[in-house]
């Protein structure tokens, strides 16, 4: 490929990571759920094999998240919103977790991690709009051996769709009573014990298929030079905005991208499944 023919995608990579990195200080999401459709249509448009593109979106949108979820974390805990004796019992689970998703995603089809990303997104999105989204369920987020069951699965579905943890345990926590700006700072950090294990897992997969120059495994070295130092540069300008806005108004706006972000990979499914 030419020189010139990368530079709009590295322009666009940049402004990607950007908006990515603000969203991780804003959401709590590490960015993934942004980067992860916008590689996607960018390998598509470049030609890239349709049975490898969502999987090296995937894997480089872990990898940029390893740093993000540094920067995003240290802003939030900043402001003292990071539960560490939570994270602390949820380590493990989330690790595990994440190794599963990642070996699972390495070896299925697009079309399935495309349905996965699109429905759990937009179930996500209908939980923080609606009027029961301000209700838990509960007063205390589970921990402990008894509650791995709950930070295993998200762990292994954030690894499936190449994101932090923050699209699925965002909701989880408030679901329990975690008020929504802590649930943000500690999905933050949570992001970093998914995605460095299921980057790893990535990084030692045999592709399906040919993959574009500078990728190790499924992840994409020259995506990962691009979008992290963004993301990384303007998390904490994400993690004050959050800080500015209400309960409300912050759920309401995760849950109207979410559903945007839905709408956009259900329909690439759709096409995927009707295709050989």
């Amino acid at each position: 490929m030419r020189v010139s023919d990368w530079l709009p995608l590295a322009a666009a990579m940049l402004a990607t990571g950007a908006v990515g990195g603000v969203l991780a200080g804003l959401l709590g999401v590490g960015g993934g759920i942004v980067i992860v459709p916008f590689l996607e249509y960018a390998l598509a448009v470049l030609g890239i094999d349709a049975e490898v593109r969502v999987h090296i979106a995937i894997a480089t949108s872990l990898a940029t998240i390893i740093p993000t979820s540094i920067s995003s974390a240290r802003a939030h805990a900043r402001r003292d919103s990071v539960d560490l004796e939570l994270a602390r019992s949820w380590a493990l689970p989330l690790v595990a977790g994440a190794l599963l998703g990642a070996v699972v995603a390495s070896h299925v089809r697009s079309a399935v991690l495309t349905v996965v990303f699109g429905s759990v997104a937009l179930l996500v999105a209908l939980k923080m709009m609606l009027p029961f989204g301000d209700r838990p369920v509960a007063t205390r987020v589970p921990r402990g051996w008894s509650g791995a069951p709950v930070p295993f699965a998200i762990g292994t579905l954030s690894a499936l769709m190449g994101i932090g943890g923050g699209t699925v345990s965002v909701p989880v926590m408030s679901l329990y009573g975690q008020p929504i700006h802590r649930a943000v700072g500690t999905a933050a950090l949570f992001g970093l014990f998914i995605s460095l294990p299921g980057t790893l897992a990535f990084l030692a997969a045999h592709p399906a298929a040919a993959t574009p120059w500078g990728t190790v495994g499924y992840v994409s070295l020259p995506g990962l030079a691009l979008i992290a130092p963004a993301t990384m540069l303007f998390a904490p300008a994400g993690a004050r905005i959050a800080h500015s806005l209400s309960h409300r108004a912050l759920a309401i706006a995760f849950g109207l991208f979410l559903g945007l972000v839905a709408a956009r990979m259900l329909y690439r499914s759709w096409i995927d499944w009707g295709s050989p």
